[in-house]
């Protein structure tokens, strides 16, 4: 049996220390501080990261809870949970993905409704920050996309669940997405219009007023294009533009847009 030398000893002595040292620094690192703690107290912990906005550490406890509690309502709800952290901190591609995965996996679940409204809202998104006092940016001068998604979502929830408890703010915000959705087309029509190309104007113009009906949107579209065919010198398309514009509308849509924007707590609904 060959014997090391004291040297050699040292040495695998010492590398064997290092070896030990690394390991432990591993798996010092990984320590999982809930390993111990009951499916409860993560939900809880992770409730009140999310309430004080720790986004990022709330979304890993609704993870570990996901897995802990697989196959209970618990763990549903840890995942709409969140989705909602991640649409809070800034990831909505996320929270939808989310969203999807827990409609496609859960689809009786009692929180399906809420589901489709929250993927409503991760698109909706009407609130652009501080920055958009600052720019005065408007939801109709951004990709409409998602806007579009928001839409089809919340039409979903009030074709499969009319009488969910988010039936009413799911059609608020339709109604604001419609008229969203038409005032990007007279956006453009504004923008035609003041450059003197009133025929581009007036295509714009009468695209919105064919696609979105009875939106407040549509009064403007309809001043686009009687000043446009005055400019153009049609009178009689004038005048008849003229006729719509002062039978057209109703007072609902202006009184459902001003409801929308009274103060609310919009949010925090599961």
């Amino acid at each position: 049996m060959t014997r090391l030398s004291p040297l050699s000893l040292a040495k695998a002595l010492g590398v064997a220390s290092l070896l030990l040292g690394l390991l432990w620094g591993c798996s010092s690192n990984t320590y999982d501080e809930t390993l111990d703690w009951s499916a409860d107290k993560i939900y809880a912990e992770g409730l009140e990261n999310l309430n004080n906005k720790i986004y990022d550490k709330a979304i890993g406890l609704f993870e570990k809870l996901e897995g802990r509690a697989a196959g209970t309502v618990l763990s549903q709800q840890a995942q709409l949970e969140k989705a909602y952290a991640q649409y809070k901190n800034g990831d909505p591609a996320l929270a939808v993905a989310t969203l999807d995965r827990f409609i496609k996996i859960n689809p009786v679940s009692p929180a399906i409704d809420y589901a489709i409204y929250l993927k409503g809202v991760v698109n909706f998104n009407d609130d652009l920050g501080f920055l958009s006092s600052i720019t005065q940016q408007d939801l109709s001068e951004r990709d409409q996309k998602a806007a579009k998604e928001s839409f089809d979502a919340f039409k979903e929830l009030l074709n499969r669940f009319p009488n969910s408890k988010y039936a009413e703010d799911a059609r608020l915000r339709m109604r604001y997405t419609v008229n969203v959705l038409a005032q990007s087309e007279v956006n453009v029509a504004r923008y035609y219009f003041k450059k003197g190309a009133y025929i581009a104007a007036i295509n714009r113009a009468q695209q919105a007023v064919e696609e979105y009906r009875g939106v407040p949107a549509i009064h403007e579209a309809l001043i686009i294009l009687r000043d446009s065919y005055g400019q153009l010198g049609l009178t009689q398309l004038q005048e008849d533009t003229q006729r719509i514009l002062a039978k057209s509308f109703s007072d609902q849509w202006d009184k459902d847009l001003q409801q929308f924007n009274k103060p609310r707590a919009w949010w925090r609904l599961w």
